[in-house]
């Protein structure tokens, strides 16, 4: 095994309660997720670890030929990201490409309760996907000095970071221009769930191709609990809308739902077309749509520039390492 020197000497408990303000008993419970802490205070705490370096850089470092994984756009939330297509594609090629260079790899849970891996996880380097910006995860990575490399591109780069990432700009304009084609004149998109680049980028885009071709620009709010689509109610009642894009997994369903509660014949009188990487969606009635963001080429870049970084100290490259996105075409979208 390698040591990793780390430039002096560890930071204790006793200087983050000094800092926090609090005693060495409740900056334990903070790290580590125990005793009946107000959650104010608990976060407070750990942002005061991250900020001194806790368990970074400074002990030296054992190498572990260990990656570490976390999905971070929706951080704190219980959810489990790995019954999204997109995730658990993207997982399983991970594994696989860092098994190939003789890596093992650990995908953090997304809530609250594992912050404390946060700033004590033994990695030699970590995959963060759809980093939203003041991502406390990232904060903490970047405190202890671990080599991170991003599924997306981070709200707020440094000169240093890389990224790999689908151009959702080009991809945005392709798909309204296939809608435009087929005959859409109202296209709504259904977005703004999520803090990550992603979101922003692709509703950016739209509003430009919206106004570049003199189209209303209809925002559709997205809800991952909205199974029945009411969302699309106010659009689909009056006629706002004759297509739809959307930018989530479920929201291809939603779109569905709600066009057949309304009587809207798709694709007769209203157009879809879904994100997403679910089979299920080639053996919709009619069949949906999809843009496939290749999350397994994704992945396997991401494991290679991630391993390179490790092993080397240098990143080969910094900045966005671009994976092109591609339309599948299927029948929702075509009249």
């Amino acid at each position: 095994m390698v040591r990793v020197p780390g430039p002096g000497p560890t930071t204790t408990l006793a200087d983050i309660a000094r800092a926090a303000e609090v005693s060495t008993a409740t900056v334990s419970h903070a790290l580590n997720g125990t005793g009946r802490l107000a959650e104010g205070t608990r976060r407070r705490v750990r942002e005061v670890a991250t900020r001194l370096g806790y368990g970074a850089p400074y002990a030296p470092r054992v190498r572990t030929r260990t990656l570490g994984l976390a999905v971070t756009t929706f951080a704190g939330s219980a959810w489990n990201f790995v019954a999204v297509s997109y995730f658990s594609r993207w997982l399983t090629a991970a594994t696989s490409a860092a098994h190939a260079r003789g890596y093992a790899l650990t995908a953090l849970p997304a809530d609250r309760g594992a912050e404390s891996l946060w700033h004590t996880l033994a990695v030699d380097g970590m995959l963060l996907l759809d980093s939203p910006q003041g991502d406390p995860v990232l904060r903490a990575l970047r405190a202890r000095g671990i080599p991170v490399v991003f599924d997306g591109r981070p709200t707020d780069p440094r000169p240093a970071d890389l990224w790999v990432d689908n151009d959702h700009t080009a991809t945005t304009r392709t798909v309204l221009d296939h809608l435009a084609a087929a005959g859409a004149r109202r296209i709504a998109l259904h977005c703004g769930f999520g803090a990550e680049y992603f979101t922003h980028a692709v509703t950016e885009a739209y509003r430009q191709w919206s106004a570049e071709h003199g189209r209303p620009a209809l925002l559709v709010p997205f809800d991952p609990h909205d199974g029945p689509g009411h969302a699309f109610d106010r659009a689909f009642a009056d006629g706002a809308a004759d297509a739809v894009y959307s930018l989530y997994d479920p929201g291809g369903r939603q779109a569905l739902a709600a066009a057949a509660r309304h009587g809207l014949a798709v694709p007769e009188r209203l157009l879809v077309v879904c994100a997403s990487e679910d089979p299920a969606y080639a053996a919709c009635d009619p069949p949906v749509t999809t843009v496939t963001l290749n999350p397994e080429v994704i992945a396997e870049t991401a494991v290679s520039a991630l391993v390179d970084l490790v092993e080397s100290g240098e990143p080969v490259a910094t900045g966005g390492l671009t994976v092109p996105a591609e339309l599948l075409a299927r029948a929702s979208s075509r009249r």
